[in-house]
């Protein structure tokens, strides 16, 4: 399992930066994927789509390409921190989905995901990515809490 890479989970967040560095000092170097998910369309997207009557395959491309330009960002925090990273990017609804997909295809050993550390109403409001993608994986999963504060509750 050492040959198989890890997934890195990454949003241009502290967590997604958290997780990098966790992974490097838990898991040491090895190849990595960094996955950024978009989602198809965004909330002003959708707004545009309805009033406008734009093509959605058009917001589809545009999404493609900031998820991918956020994923090579993320792939350079994981080289400077010891990982032999590529970038790679999906648009997936729900974005649990998209990181089970990516780490089926990449068979990966283990994803590695920052939590955002919501508790209770908000986490049942928004929703819990890494709690969805522990759930429906079958493989290891590495949930990075959040530091400070949320890491207490």
């Amino acid at each position: 399992m050492q040959d198989a890479p890890i997934l890195i989970c990454y949003d241009d967040t502290d967590g997604s930066r958290r997780a990098i560095a966790a992974a490097a000092e838990l898991l040491g170097p090895r190849r990595a994927v960094v996955l950024d998910v978009f989602p198809p369309l965004s909330v002003g997207q959708t707004t545009a789509l309805l009033t406008t009557g734009a093509p959605g395959a058009s917001f589809q491309n545009v999404n493609e390409e900031a998820a991918y330009d956020q994923a090579a960002a993320g792939a350079d925090h994981a080289r400077q921190a010891g990982f032999d990273a590529e970038p790679r990017a999906i648009v997936a609804t729900p974005t649990w989905e998209g990181i089970i997909q990516i780490a089926n295809d990449i068979d990966a050993a283990v994803i590695v995901i920052g939590s955002r550390g919501f508790t209770g109403l908000r986490e049942a409001v928004e929703g819990s990515v890494s709690h969805s993608v522990a759930e429906h994986a079958s493989r290891p999963v590495l949930i990075v809490p959040p530091a400070g504060e949320a890491a207490s509750r």
